[in-house]
Formats: C-alpha cells, structure tokens, sequence
C-alpha cells in the first residue's frame, strides 16, 4: 500500500513540476515583452505589465483618433 501512495506521490510531484517549468516559460516570455522586463522582480513585473498595457490601449486610442481626423 506504501509504494502505492509513493507512486501518488511520484506523479504528484512531476506534475507539479511540469507545471512549474510552463508557468517559468511563460514568465520568461513577459519579461522579453515588457519594456525593462528582464530587470523586474515578478511583482514589480507584473504591475510593469498592468502600465504597459494601459499605455498601448491609449496609444491605439490616440491613432485611432487621428485615422478619424484624416479619413474622408
């Protein structure tokens, strides 16, 4: 009964370590993203990303502006 609860266990643990390695890919994936991602510890990181993404939003809203200003 042990070993089968160390199995368990077993496909526990890599699971959660697969899941750990995607989790660390994707966070890697933000930092190239971000303008100064790549020095930001993960919760400076993310609040970076929250401004960043605010910015691009008020910049589309600003050309979608001005495509108004010049379209006939």
């Amino acid at each position: 009964m042990a070993s089968c609860k160390n199995l368990r266990l077993q496909k526990s643990t890599r699971r959660r370590e697969a899941a750990r390695k995607v989790v660390v890919k994707k966070f890697q994936k933000l930092r190239r993203l971000v303008p100064g991602g790549h020095q930001l510890r993960p919760d400076q990181l993310f609040l970076q990303t929250a401004d960043y993404i605010l910015h691009l939003k008020f910049k589309v809203n600003i050309l979608e502006a001005i495509l108004k200003l010049h379209d006939p």
